[in-house]
């Protein structure tokens, strides 16, 4: 395609834009950012929601990411983007001006892999819009994760975008060995610094308290949520600590099986605390801050680092850490990258930077992703890195909200009590490494201290399973092992609601429901409550694989195959759905193989005909797979 003409350095700018459900792909937008940054475009980054299309139009390039949700579904922070890019209104070639770039992140385990990257990347087209090189795409599965096919794109967008938008002569790239500049910075609210100085030390010489504080968060669509009851709910002789975690919302939330509810962890203070004395920061911990610009360059209406703040919001470096940044998470690449200039020891800069070189990528996912190594402890371990703390915030990611599956049916009675109660199942991460350290959940640690009586904000999401009052006229085929589980047990109170509401009782098929866990006396979630609603004549037949019980092991997968004629007359001769929720990886895949074998054996159909069957099943939504 033909190269536009060379912008001067004062009009080159690059818009970055991400789709994003759990912050990865908001994490290669902040990457696609410095990339284009040290290419010397004036460049911003925001979610797709927050942006018009005429927006798009208005810089030199756009570059994308986006990751695949539900069934083969844009983010929810995307979706308000999508509609206005999918108007009829919108004519064909209306964004020929329009230069792009776009890298979807996706998972194999799903049928549709990176179908919401491949929609957008077709719209745009369609529309005129021209990419200046091919699009990428990652895959959950592969072993070096997002970084095993974004690094060698990355390297490729680099070069088309110096050979589209060729630097004016004299001037280079600015060089992986110079620190960007942030934006904004942190500041003193007032000069007066000794004497907050003073009144800091007093503070935290207290001791912490051993939970996070009960503060609520100010967060967008936010609802507050009092802990009703916090059980657990596996034998403490159980490996695992599983949680049916319940919450009283109070009006009326309505909500359907498969959506979710998002909650915002904070840090422990301990953790905190290590972390401002590492750093040397305990002195200036509680002094009242602000962002304050970098440059008269950035604009006031420049988006400030932490979400929904403002330039006259006060705050604190304790606030920060508590309640706002992911001290507890996984390092990426550009975390090293930034910590090798704040180090004066030559040993610990040249080992920082060996985790930034592609050819190391090993040496990098050993480090840090494989024994599960935090921010916290690369500082630890990195003595001699101190972190202005006025870059902090361009340093260390947001704390992220984490969606747990809702495990319960809306209570029919809720408009009337204005009151919504929802039921989650959670599983407490906690465990040891290979190095032998116990590592924790961020989110869950956080979960496995609330009270009841606690409040904290929480937010409720649509989810991708798309659950209709009309299907309780068809059978249900439910696959959930482990945790996966909370969405089946959500659907099947729903379907036993809806058939009272409609008198709708007999559909001449029973649902199925197949359950996987280790030991029927461990793990077998829910247990006294499927057999009580098969006492009350529920149309339920559940199938449970203990993989721990006996010297074979029997998963989910075994048990299609044993039930296959009757998994086989639900859905070919009734009509019927298949859900399938859990462990992304080999679960889901394995399921499709048992669904196809039960159609070439019970359908006489080739292996062909039988995946035909199937994909047609998940074009027409009666496959529909939530996993984790």
């Amino acid at each position: 395609m033909a190269a536009p003409a060379p912008a001067p350095s004062s009009a080159r700018r690059a818009l970055v834009v991400y789709g994003s459900e759990t912050g990865t792909a908001q994490d290669v937008a902040e990457e696609l950012g410095r990339i284009a940054a040290r290419l010397r475009f004036d460049t911003e980054v925001a979610e797709l929601d927050a942006i018009g299309l005429n927006q798009l139009l208005q810089h030199s390039v756009v570059l994308i990411s986006i990751s695949t949700t539900g069934q083969g579904e844009l983010p929810a922070n995307s979706q308000k983007f999508w509609r206005a890019l999918r108007s009829a209104r919108l004519r064909p070639g209306c964004l020929h001006q329009l230069r792009f770039a776009s890298f979807g992140l996706g998972d194999t385990s799903y049928p549709k892999f990176n179908w919401a990257h491949r929609k957008l990347y077709n719209r745009l087209t369609q529309l005129g819009a021209r990419p200046i090189c091919d699009r990428g795409e990652s895959d959950e599965q592969h072993p070096e994760g997002v970084d095993g096919s974004f690094l060698p794109w990355s390297t490729t967008l680099r070069h088309r975008l110096l050979e589209q938008y060729p630097l004016p002569e004299g001037t280079e790239p600015i060089p992986d060995d110079v620190l960007l500049e942030p934006k904004w910075l942190l500041d003193f609210v007032d000069d007066n610094r000794q004497h907050r100085e003073a009144e800091s030390d007093k503070v935290v010489q207290n001791d912490a308290e051993e939970v996070p504080p009960d503060n609520l968060l100010d967060i967008p669509g936010g609802l507050t949520a009092s802990i009703a009851s916090n059980d657990r709910v596996t034998p403490t002789s159980h490996w695992q600590d599983v949680r049916q975690l319940n919450l009283d919302v109070s009006d009326y939330h309505p909500y359907i099986p498969g959506d979710v509810l998002t909650i915002y962890p904070k840090n422990f203070p301990t953790d905190v605390n290590e972390l401002l004395s590492v750093m040397k920061w305990t002195s200036v911990a509680d002094i009242p801050l602000r962002f304050t610009p970098s440059s008269p360059a950035t604009l006031p209406t420049s988006r400030l680092p932490i979400p929904h703040f403002t330039s006259t919001t006060t705050l604190t470096l304790r606030t920060l850490l508590t309640n706002h940044l992911d001290i507890m998470s996984i390092p990426r690449r550009s975390f090293f990258a930034q910590l090798a200039h704040f180090t004066s020891d030559e040993f610990q800069k040249q080992r920082l930077l060996e985790f930034t070189d592609p050819e190391y990528i090993d040496e990098l996912y050993d480090y840090t992703s494989r024994p599960r190594r935090s921010i916290l402890e690369v500082l630890q371990e990195f003595e001699t890195v101190k972190i202005p703390w006025q870059r902090l915030c361009s340093i260390i990611p947001t704390v992220r909200g984490r969606q747990f599956s809702i495990a319960s049916a809306l209570d029919p009675a809720a408009e009337a009590k204005k009151q919504t109660r929802i039921e989650l199942l959670i599983a407490i991460v906690k465990y040891k490494t290979v190095i032998k350290r116990i590592r924790q959940g961020v989110c869950t640690r956080y979960v496995a201290s609330l009270r009841p009586g606690q409040r904290i904000t929480v937010t409720l999401q649509k989810g991708g399973l798309g659950v209709t009052k009309k299907e309780t006229e068809r059978p249900v085929v439910m696959v959930g092992p482990g945790t996966g589980i909370a969405p089946m047990r959500a659907l099947t109170y729903q379907r036993k609601f809806w058939r009272e509401e409609s008198q709708h009782k007999d559909i001449g098929a029973r649902d199925m429901l197949f359950f996987g866990c280790r030991n029927a006396e461990s793990d077998y979630y829910f247990k006294d409550e499927w057999a009580q609603l098969q006492k009350e004549g529920i149309p339920l037949d559940v199938f449970v694989a203990f993989s721990r019980d006996q010297r074979e092991k029997v998963y989910v997968q075994d048990l299609v195959r044993q039930q296959s004629a009757r998994v086989y007359e639900a859905l070919a001769k009734r009509d019927g759905i298949v859900y399938i929720c859990g462990s992304s990886g080999r679960m889901p895949q394995a399921i499709r193989e048992a669904l196809i074998e039960a159609f070439q054996s019970h359908g006489n159909l080739d292996r062909t005909a039988a995946e035909a069957y199937l994909a047609a099943m998940e074009k027409s939504g009666r496959y529909k797979q939530e996993t984790w």
